[in-house]
């Protein structure tokens, strides 16, 4: 847009201003990433982890950040999967649900425990030999 005097600041400052936003914003990726691990009778009955692209800007403050080495990927289920230990621990870390139930019927004691992350947004961060992982508050 040009101004009546005839310079162009206000177009070259909006320029600038929509610049900076494409350039933040392409420095960290949104995904959504939910957990869920059953345990029935001390027995592992199903473990899950699911990663979706965010399809809409996450509003928050990262926190707590966790760093996974990278051999230059992108794909983020795959770097999980490399790291699974310490992601889990670390999202026993950031905190899961935990609902227990117990009950005994004729002797027979039967017990189900169920660990739940919520979906949660995380912010990721990808770079030639790390990934950094924050989840957003």
């Amino acid at each position: 847009m040009r101004s009546r005097d005839g310079n162009h600041s206000f177009s070259l400052r909006l320029c600038s201003i929509i610049f900076f936003f494409i350039i933040s914003s392409a420095q960290a990726e949104e995904y959504y990433i939910s957990y869920r691990y059953v345990v029935k009778d001390a027995i592992i009955y199903n473990e899950s982890l699911d990663i979706s692209p965010a399809m809409f800007t996450c509003n928050g403050k990262t926190y707590d950040p966790l760093t996974l080495q990278n051999n230059n990927s992108k794909d983020l289920s795959q770097i999980l999967l490399r790291h699974s230990v310490e992601f889990i621990d670390y999202l026993h870390k950031i905190g899961l649900h935990v609902d227990h139930k117990e009950e005994t019927l004729n002797l027979q004691n039967t017990s189900t425990t169920i660990l739940t992350l919520k979906t949660k947004c995380f912010k990721v961060h990808f770079n030639d030999n790390f990934v950094k992982i924050a989840p957003l508050k």
